[in-house]
């Protein structure tokens, strides 16, 4: 664990500002480049995560998104062995959920919440220890499923390929698979995002 280097507060106020102080210090340093990851360790595996939930494929899926996450980082290389590895990443998706949190005057759903929970496990495969671990990773994301709850200005339908008067051509069951689907992906995105900077930041 990280020693701070922030005096200790003597007063509620101070105590505030120190944790404002803390906070934003973790901000800037979650796009670094990965201060917690072995500094020889160029090398990752990712093996297939573990499935407690009833959402079948979900584990795969999120896979896709973790190992694209690192890609992109450039501080690893994603390796398809384990024995290429000098990391190896794994987990267990733990809560997957999707659920009707808004409906119109027949109580048919309008929108729906999307949630997933993960724990994960990162071990240095050639000291032969685990280097962190974490039982909470997870993000969520809602979806509009009737044309008259999407905006379209939100960033769940920006990255989508369509427009605002496009969603008025579509039918309702078009609509609700667009709007799911896309805050899905946004999801998974976000997802994978904090799974990285936790990992490589030792959070």
């Amino acid at each position: 664990m990280r020693k701070s280097h922030y005096p200790r507060p003597s007063s509620l106020l101070g105590f505030a500002i120190a944790a404002g102080l803390l906070i934003s210090g973790c901000g800037y340093h979650f796009a670094a480049s990965g201060d917690a990851l072995p500094q020889g360790a160029q090398t990752i595996y990712v093996s297939r995560f573990g499935n407690s939930t009833r959402v079948t494929g979900i584990n795969d899926e999120l896979m896709r998104y973790i190992k694209d996450e690192i890609a992109m980082h450039r501080r690893l290389k994603v390796v398809s062995s384990r024995d290429l590895a000098d990391l190896e990443l794994s987990g267990e998706v733990r809560f997957a959920v999707q659920t009707p949190v808004n409906f119109n005057s027949a109580l048919e759903p309008i929108q729906y919440n999307q949630n997933v929970i993960v724990s994960a496990t990162l071990k240095d495969l050639r000291a032969k220890k685990t280097i962190w671990r974490t039982n909470n990773v997870a993000a969520g994301g809602s979806a509009p499923v009737v044309a008259t709850t999407v905006v379209a200005t939100t960033p769940t339908f920006l990255q989508q390929n369509l427009r605002g008067n496009d969603i008025a051509n579509l039918t309702d069951i078009q609509t609700a698979q667009t709007q799911t689907a896309g805050a899905r992906d946004l999801m998974m995105q976000t997802f994978a995002k904090n799974l990285y900077s936790e990992m490589a930041e030792g959070f």
